[in-house]
């Protein structure tokens, strides 16, 4: 029962947390642990909240994925963790984030009310999307991407970190794409299978998948390169040479495309990212290149 218990909240998708860091990174105050464990608190904050969804997510989809080829291993779908256990798991993991964030707000002295009801309206945002929103075409992938920007939100919250516009618009156009480019995977299975990962896969297909993908990994990455060329972003950093960096993210989303289009592989982006060598080699790269410039 505990292995499935851990399969239920999905730890490994946590990963997609690591965003609250954001702001604690290009902020220069990653070597300050004064800044870093306030942001290590959020992250696990969220991994927490995620993991309800994950829980409600499976418990409402459990008839669905029963016909899924892949979806109908998970925990509650196999009949592994009953449904009562599982509003169990999930009621538990959303009272230790908010239990976390009250903790911080005393021992800091500043009750954190802006960081709860970004927790907050992550939480309901979800819900919402677990019922109905993941059935409306387009819809479903503007609110995947937000869902990271209230991450950096969070981030930039508990440190008093004014979020500069280019890192919100940059987070939301790659979740945005990356959104889009599992759409094109859940088509790719639902026209190999004829069985549908969601509802609103009838409103997608490669004509229209394909070419959006290769749009919005266009504009994001014209939009990274924007950032790097910006005067007030450079005389900030005081470093002219940020647009080297652009060469990791121009090579990390044109495999992940490669990935997508040719591979087939983007169903899961947080699979893609743990063990694709080429993705990790880029963000390896991206970060050195980003030390070197903020903190060297």
């Amino acid at each position: 029962m505990n292995r499935h218990i851990i399969r239920l909240i999905r730890p490994h998708q946590w990963l997609k947390n690591s965003f609250v860091f954001t702001p604690l990174f290009f902020s220069r105050h990653a070597t300050d642990w004064s800044y870093v464990w306030p942001c290590i608190l959020v992250f696990i904050a969220f991994c927490f909240a995620a993991s309800g969804v994950y829980c409600f997510n499976d418990i409402r989809d459990a008839e669905a994925d029963r016909l899924h080829p892949v979806k109908c291993m998970r925990p509650v779908a196999s009949g592994a963790v009953c449904k009562r256990a599982a509003y169990i798991v999930m009621g538990a993991v959303w009272l230790l984030a908010f239990v976390l964030i009250v903790v911080w707000s005393f021992f800091c002295g500043n009750i954190q009310k802006g960081l709860s009801a970004t927790l907050f309206f992550y939480i309901v945002m979800n819900i919402c999307y677990c019922v109905k929103l993941k059935q409306i075409v387009l819809l479903d992938v503007f609110v995947i991407a937000l869902g990271f920007v209230l991450r950096i939100i969070a981030g930039g919250l508990v440190l008093s970190i004014h979020l500069s516009h280019w890192i919100v618009l940059t987070t939301f156009l790659l979740a945005l794409f990356l959104a889009l480019a599992k759409r094109h995977d859940d088509v790719a299975v639902f026209e190999a299978s004829g069985v549908k990962p969601r509802k609103s896969v009838e409103q997608y297909n490669m004509a229209f998948l394909g070419p959006a993908t290769a749009v919005l990994g266009s504009i994001t990455m014209m939009c990274y390169i924007l950032y790097t060329l910006s005067s007030d972003v450079v005389e900030r950093i005081g470093n002219h040479y940020l647009y080297t960096t652009s060469l990791f993210v121009l090579a990390g989303i044109l495999r992940y495309m490669q990935l997508t289009f040719v591979s087939q592989k983007s169903g899961s982006p947080t699979n893609v990212l743990l063990h694709d060598r080429f993705i990790h080699a880029c963000i390896l790269g991206w970060l050195v290149a980003f030390v070197i410039i903020l903190y060297v």
